[in-house]
């Protein structure tokens, strides 16, 4: 009598863990990365009584979560590249809106400028006309500044995002360390899973990808192995390793990301640093950002540059020679943080305006010779052991002529170009217009020559060997990020998609749903009644068996 009372008692335990699962389960349905949790049960060891096996019963052997490790390794690469596809869209757009505007960009106060250029040159005795052509000068180099800060402002929100997903990826890798260690110590105690802490630790990968492409790989004793980007180790065990933020070596304005000794983090490149919206930020600066900035500025440069000129052949109402009508800022050089001499510094010059490019240059001495190369394509454009060196109509010169072995210095031809560009002078009669000294106030020679600057073909364009119309320059960009806004549009909707696919096979599977938690609450509240029923039957003929014994 006493084997069926066990046996009632092992059912009624069995369907209390389950009704405590089930309702474990229906209060965490909302729970962010909760995994649904199943009794896994096994008949208790029969016993032979001669005639055979009597069964002793149930036992709960364990409670298990339900998850797929292929569905969550799906979720996590579509987490990193939607959120990736999504960062790049999001700040690309901004500068999209900045460029295409139709009243606020920079093709409007270009063409109100040469118009202004065309009226005076056809009427460069009026005043008024000269007044019109100044203000209109003052107009384009407002707008230059304005979207040169506005693009300014962007780079310094991309050191703020940058800084905060670091952050963020520290937090989340520290986590998984420490969550690392509470379960290998709990399965090595117990030798069951903590099921809900190994949620948390798997909600923790999923908001890592978020920020970073994240690879995990499962260890014997239950810890993740943690990898981030192309394969650097965010956690190993126990062990946590910190990306940190640095500047640039050769822009202290520059945001970069480090990894390595805390001493001394070594700066990584952006195909390092892949997928999530820390992978995007970063490869929508180096790829977009930095582009447009250089040829805005670029942009800037050629015109004013161009137009000074010209203007510097002509003759002003007073007869005298002209004088540059626009003051430009030069070639930024930057001497890396690394060089031993301060005191040893580049500088650049412009020799040539039509022959620039928007791209940055990087000068280097190693083993007795200077190399010159040219950012965007990496070509090497000049080998020597003695500068200066003239390349794409500019100068380089580094200041020493004992270098050290090392050295390196990065040039910004045209970033900064746009920003520095003001008004060398707002005098009309300066405006100089006429041909020769002595023709008197109504020789348009040279006005005629500034207003066909606007047709020339006088800024060099990326991937072309013809120059272009600063018109024709403008639209080309504008034309380029347009394409590449509505390529990412495209591709971080398909990305979206692709996340919510992956997301909903997984909560199929592992999420959990109230109708079947409500199944099979049902279905353990009639199985407890049972077994209730069961031990009072049992019960009941226990004291039949005592009452006979009386």
């Amino acid at each position: 009598m006493s084997n069926v009372l066990s046996i009632g008692k092992s059912a009624l335990n069995a369907a209390q863990i389950g009704i405590a699962t089930v309702g474990h389960n229906i209060s965490n349905a909302s729970t962010p990365g909760y995994n649904r949790q199943v009794v896994v049960q096994a008949a208790a060891q029969a016993q032979n009584f001669g005639y055979g096996y009597v069964g002793q019963g149930t036992n709960v052997v364990g409670i298990q979560r339900v998850f797929n490790d292929t569905l969550s390794k799906q979720v996590i690469n579509a987490t990193a590249t939607s959120n990736a596809s999504g960062a790049y869209y999001s700040n690309i757009s901004q500068v999209n809106g900045v460029l295409s505007d139709s009243t606020a960009g920079l093709n409007p106060v270009i063409t109100s400028f040469f118009s202004a250029v065309s009226a005076a040159a056809a009427n460069p005795s009026d005043t008024a006309t000269r007044q019109t052509l100044i203000s209109s000068a003052q107009s384009m180099v407002n707008r230059f500044n304005a979207v040169n800060n506005q693009l300014d402002q962007m780079r310094e929100s991309i050191n703020t995002q940058i800084t905060s997903s670091v952050d963020a990826i520290n937090s989340y890798s520290t986590q998984i360390a420490t969550l690392n260690d509470t379960i290998t110590k709990a399965v090595n105690s117990t030798g069951n899973t903590p099921n809900d802490l190994m949620d948390q630790r798997d909600q923790l990968v999923a908001k890592l990808s978020e920020q970073i492409k994240t690879t995990v790989i499962k260890q014997d004793d239950g810890s993740y192995n943690v990898f981030a980007g192309t394969g650097m180790p965010l956690v190993v065990g126990t062990q946590q390793y910190s990306l940190y933020t640095r500047a640039s070596d050769t822009d202290p304005t520059r945001v970069e990301v480090a990894y390595g000794n805390p001493a001394s983090p070594k700066i990584l490149s952006v195909d390092t640093v892949s997928g999530g919206t820390l992978g995007g930020v970063l490869q929508f600066r180096s790829e977009t950002l930095d582009s447009v900035q250089n040829q805005v500025g670029q942009l800037a440069m050629t015109l004013a540059s161009q137009f000074n000129a010209q203007q510097t052949q002509g003759y002003d109402l007073n007869g005298t020679l002209g004088t540059n009508l626009f003051s430009i800022g030069g070639p930024t050089a930057i001497s890396s943080a690394y060089n031993t001499d301060p005191t040893k510094t580049a500088s650049a010059s412009i020799l040539d305006p039509s022959l620039l490019t928007n791209s940055d240059y990087t000068v280097k001495y190693n083993s007795g010779m200077y190399t010159i190369t040219r950012v965007n394509d990496k070509s090497i454009m000049w080998q020597g052991t003695a500068l200066p060196a003239t390349i794409d109509g500019m100068e380089v010169n580094v200041n020493t002529s004992s270098p050290t072995e090392g050295d390196s210095y990065l040039i910004k031809p045209t970033q900064y170009a746009a920003g520095k560009l003001s008004m060398a002078f707002t005098d009309v009669d300066k405006l100089a217009l006429a041909g020769s000294a002595t023709t008197g106030p109504n020789d348009n020679e040279n006005g005629l020559k500034l207003a066909a600057l606007q047709t020339g073909a006088n800024v060099r364009v990326a991937g072309s060997n013809t120059n272009r119309t600063y018109t024709q320059a403008f639209a080309q960009m504008v034309s380029a990020v347009g394409t590449k806004t509505n390529e990412l549009s495209i591709t971080s909707k398909a990305d979206a998609m692709a996340l919510e696919n992956a997301t909903s096979a997984m909560q199929s599977e592992s999420g959990v749903n109230l109708d079947e938690e409500a199944t099979d609450l049902l279905r353990y509240q009639q199985a407890y009644q049972a077994a209730g029923k069961m031990m009072q039957i049992a019960s009941q003929l226990f004291e039949v068996l005592l009452q006979m014994g009386q």
